[in-house]
């Protein structure tokens, strides 16, 4: 193993990495994998970023198996810095490395050497305001966010589709598949989000029924996976926000019906009635304050200042909404509180799980421009029905992507 000595953790985390290196083998022996130790998944991540021309590049963070899902994590970082960039995944049983779960080479080549222009906008003295202008792309965000400028959008609300929690939302082979696509989501907003500038996302755990009586339904932690992903792909978090419903609002998942017929204890189960926004930062040196200071529109900045009445806790408390439209869709009033609270007037706000919109009538409402990326043909169509009620004449100045606008069959493609 001598070849991987300049690969070895800090002295701070060799007590850990001794502790758990003692322990993961039994994981494994019990799961019988083909990859047994650290130092194996080591081995494999070291080969591949050697064919990669990065193993002078990169360092390891302690490896983890996850037994959940039959792969070993190996966290890689930057040399010198130990910041982290991205992530090996190798499949448990094979030893071999799962490249659709990796951290790409564009992206690892990307975080190792660094945006020339990511560095100029660190060390410019004004935040300059986006010229991007009402946008609406019908496509797969995922792609469609590598097409739009860099450092052009002031806030993301976004709403991301269910994890399988209802047959219309069953996109994803598993749940890891999803976190993977939710992640690429995420990592392609960092960059076409401001320096310093706030991504809000409006979430809850989900229920997975159960498909027979022998079996229970499966209540899935999604809020706290996807706080890790903000993490890892540069972004700090700011706070949790509890939005809180009616309390009738939960009824209609089935849960806590069957411990208010009998008061059994064990069988409790509470109902639902709070979903959760987390509110992430992208990370920077610069404090608020700067964002304040130096917007390049002063009198934007004022004119955006919260009157009196807002909400001074993180307790909002918001009736829901339906839409014989949608299924899933968040009210207006949530919407317009995160624009309010998170952008100035004239700030470009992204939403790329747009659904029917509601984010992008916020920010009209909020003299806010919108960016709206949605993958379904009849949520775009309703969006286009629904424009000239929010901008009137304005809304023939909507850039239409990959759809035509309300009165023109003539679409826009990239």
């Amino acid at each position: 193993m001598s070849t991987h000595t300049s690969h070895s953790l800090s002295g701070e985390d060799q007590g850990t990495y001794a502790a758990i290196a003692t322990k993961l083998p039994r994981v494994a022996l019990r799961r019988r994998y083909g990859l047994l130790t650290v130092q194996d998944a080591r081995a494999v991540t070291l080969e591949w970023l050697s064919n990669l021309g990065f193993q002078a590049l990169v360092d390891f963070g302690l490896p983890e198996v996850d037994d959940r899902y039959h792969v070993w994590r190996v966290p890689l970082l930057k040399r010198g810095s130990r910041e982290r960039v991205g992530e090996a995944v190798i499949d448990a049983k094979t030893s071999l490395l799962l490249t659709s779960r990796t951290t790409t080479k564009e992206v690892l080549e990307a975080r190792l050497l660094g945006h020339q222009g990511n560095e100029h906008n660190h060390h410019r003295e004004n935040v300059l305001i986006s010229s991007i202008r009402n946008t609406v792309v019908f496509g797969d965000c995922e792609l469609a966010l590598k097409d739009l400028p860099a450092e052009s959008i002031g806030l993301i609300f976004t709403s991301p589709p269910y994890y399988n929690a209802r047959p219309e939302y069953e996109d994803y082979l598993s749940y890891e598949d999803y976190l993977l696509k939710m992640r690429k989501v995420i990592h392609h907003c960092h960059r076409v989000l401001g320096q310093g500038r706030f991504f809000a996302l409006n979430v809850s755990p989900v229920l997975i029924r159960r498909t027979s009586r022998g079996e229970s339904s499966k209540r899935i932690a999604v809020p706290f996976d996807f706080h890790r992903i903000f993490i890892e792909e540069g972004y700090d978090f700011i706070d949790d926000i509890i939005w809180e419903k009616p309390a009738g609002a939960g009824w209609a998942t089935g849960r806590g019906r069957r411990f208010a017929a009998d008061r059994t204890p064990l069988q409790y189960k509470p109902v639902p009635v709070t979903e959760y926004v987390l509110v992430y930062r992208k990370h920077t040196d610069k404090l608020i304050d700067w964002n304040i200071r130096r917007h390049s529109d002063q009198e934007a900045v004022r004119r955006s200042k919260i009157r009196d009445g807002y909400e001074s806790t993180n307790i909002w408390k918001i009736c829901p909404a339906h839409s014989k439209a949608h299924p899933a869709v968040f009210p207006l009033e949530l919407a317009q509180r995160v624009v309010a609270y998170y952008s100035f007037e004239g700030d470009a706000v992204l939403d790329p799980f747009a659904g029917i919109g509601t984010t992008g009538k916020a920010a009209v409402s909020l003299r806010r421009r919108f960016v709206l990326i949605e993958n379904e043909r009849r949520y775009v169509d309703d969006i286009r029905r629904h424009m000239i009620e929010w901008l009137g004449q304005s809304a023939k100045d909507i850039l239409w992507v990959n759809c035509s606008p309300p009165d023109s069959e003539e679409a826009v493609l990239f």
